[in-house]
């Protein structure tokens, strides 16, 4: 049942991809592109700062002394800067709507895979407690799965391509629940997963704020910049006061 649970919580991603099948007239592309990415960032932001960061810094503190703990603080979320500047700089040749959606694929893997260890460990202890943050877990998951493929589609005009790097994405978080159940059980501490979670939250931010909102903002569509801002924010704040 956690892994059942894990799958139907990472699956969801795919549920974004739906929306490169909206047939959009030509003049309106670009406004449904700003858009999707300006949702996309401002919900990878809203997660990393409300959830991810702020718990893992909490426990990080708690579990070791304050000088490691200040230097962990501190020099993660500079590792985890320098990972999307790498990955961009790998992938410097390509069309820079799929550079993004691959760049936006390799974050929300990382991201996925920890959330898939947290979210089996949690269905292992109580199978309601699974079930709320599988709902949860869904709803963010949509406009990441849309941060993956419609920058994929509109670089490649690959449909395929777009639902395949979404699949892989949303397969991640199965992956992390089956490697924890028949690997890893006995090796993952809360610990280990602070840790994971602080350097995942700084990606996430580095991701949208170099990478996203300079993409977005090209497209020249401020009004729909600030539509998928509201709109991220009103999803999260309901996301928050539901779960």
């Amino acid at each position: 049942m956690p892994i059942l649970i894990t799958f139907i919580a990472g699956l969801s991603t795919l549920l974004g991809s739906i929306f490169i099948f909206v047939n959009i007239k030509e003049k309106n592309i670009n406004k449904f592109i700003t858009f999707s990415l300006s949702l996309s960032l401002i919900i990878m932001i809203l997660i990393s700062i409300t959830e991810l960061i702020p718990s893992a810094i909490i426990d990080i503190f708690r579990s070791y002394s304050f000088f490691l703990a200040l230097i962990l603080v501190i020099f993660i979320p500079i590792i985890g800067y320098y990972m999307i500047i790498f990955i961009d700089k790998i992938s410097k040749n390509t069309n820079n709507l799929y550079k993004l959606g691959i760049i936006n694929m390799i974050v929300l893997i990382l991201h996925n895979m920890p959330e898939g260890i947290i979210t089996f460990l949690s269905s292992s202890q109580d199978t309601f407690l699974g079930i709320k943050l599988c709902i949860a877990i869904m709803l963010h998951n949509i406009p990441e799965g849309i941060a993956i493929a419609v920058p994929i589609y509109y670089g490649t005009k690959s449909k395929i391509k777009a639902i395949m790097m979404t699949l892989i994405s949303g397969l991640s978080e199965p992956l992390g629940a089956i490697l924890t159940y028949f690997i890893f059980k006995d090796y993952i501490t809360p610990n280990t997963l602070s840790i994971i979670l602080l350097l995942v939250g700084a990606i996430m931010i580095t991701l949208s704020i170099n990478k996203l909102f300079p993409e977005a903002e090209k497209l020249k569509e401020p009004k729909y910049i600030m539509i998928g801002i509201i709109t991220g924010f009103i999803l999260i704040t309901l996301l928050e006061l539901v779960f």
